[in-house]
């Protein structure tokens, strides 16, 4: 069989809605099986203005772009959705003036999103997952991959073990000078062996390792992977693949493809989603129960993209 993906399905998820401009998609799947989505919109990003607005995918479509939450005079960032194995529905994002002081916030839906807890900021110097999901471990606690840009651009990762309400973090695990990374994803390779890959200042993707799921890191490392300074996700799959989209270039966010790869070293591009002029970033991505990948995206700042594809086996 030729390797490769067969996309089911193309659309926004919203032609009209309340803000011009949009970035930052978050996409989930709660345990009824249903697809929600979110993203901050506004006038543009870091205005007072911007809120965080929510979508649920219905046998019609997508649903009208609801706000869930505001920053109160202050601007939202980058939400992140994410339905825990036990549990209810949660929603991490930032609220402040930028990246330099931003801080978390939380908040939790035990009706798959139709209704939300009042958001709670989280403790000082606990940031939430930063862009991309946190990766459950195999007791159950949520190992939250985060950054901050205060001191340069730094990685570490936060732990929860009571969906949000207490956290542990690690210190950063690089310097943020000789590279400068942000917005991690986090792969499984092993039992215990976990790689977390992102986007640096230095024109390629980052990659570093944990042997303890997590708690400690190994020496951060540039790939030969493309980046133009630009946000990515990355999951592994059921079947033990893992699934990178990231824009394959060095400067400019376009094009925007999927790839693949059995060790999480050596990448195959299998899919583009976006070749045109313009900007297409910000990737959010899951596994369905039904095998199937989703994808959001921003579309130009304008609009939220989603994607349904099929990736196919590597099995003869």
């Amino acid at each position: 069989m030729t390797l490769g993906a067969t996309i089911l399905r193309k659309e926004f998820i919203y032609e009209h809605a309340p803000f011009p401009s949009c970035h930052a998609a978050t996409i989930a799947q709660t345990k009824t099986g249903k697809l929600v989505a979110a993203w901050f919109g506004g006038t543009a990003e870091s205005n007072p203005d911007v809120k965080i607005y929510f979508s649920e995918r219905g046998k019609d479509g997508w649903s009208s772009p609801r706000m869930v939450a505001d920053g109160d005079g202050l601007a939202c960032y980058n939400p992140v959705l994410f339905q825990a194995k036990s549990g209810s529905l949660l929603l991490f994002y930032k609220v402040g003036r930028g990246p330099q002081t931003w801080w978390g916030m939380e908040s939790h839906s035990e009706d798959e999103g139709k209704t939300w807890s009042k958001p709670a900021r989280l403790p000082d110097g606990i940031l939430g997952p930063i862009k991309n999901k946190p990766f459950e471990l195999w007791d159950g606690a949520l190992l939250c991959p985060s950054s901050s840009e205060d001191h340069g651009w730094q990685v570490h990762f936060e732990v929860t073990r009571d969906l949000g309400r207490t956290w542990m973090k690690t210190n950063p695990i690089n310097d943020g000078k000789a590279i400068g990374a942000i917005q991690p994803s986090i792969l499984q390779l092993g039992p215990h062996h976990l790689r977390a890959i992102g986007r640096t200042q230095q024109g390629s993707l980052f990659s570093v390792d944990s042997n303890d799921d997590g708690q400690t890191w190994g020496a951060m490392k540039l790939t030969d992977l493309p980046n133009p300074n630009s946000g990515t996700d990355a999951i592994t799959l059921r079947d033990g693949r893992h699934v990178l989209v990231y824009n394959p270039t060095k400067q400019g966010r376009t094009p925007l493809v999927v790839a693949i790869s059995n060790d999480a070293e050596h990448w195959t591009q299998i899919a583009t989603l976006e070749d045109e002029p313009g900007e297409y970033s910000y990737p959010s991505l899951i596994q369905s129960k039904d095998g199937h990948v989703h994808i959001v995206y921003t579309w130009r700042r304008q609009r939220i993209r989603h994607v349904e594809l099929v990736i196919s086996s590597n099995k003869h």
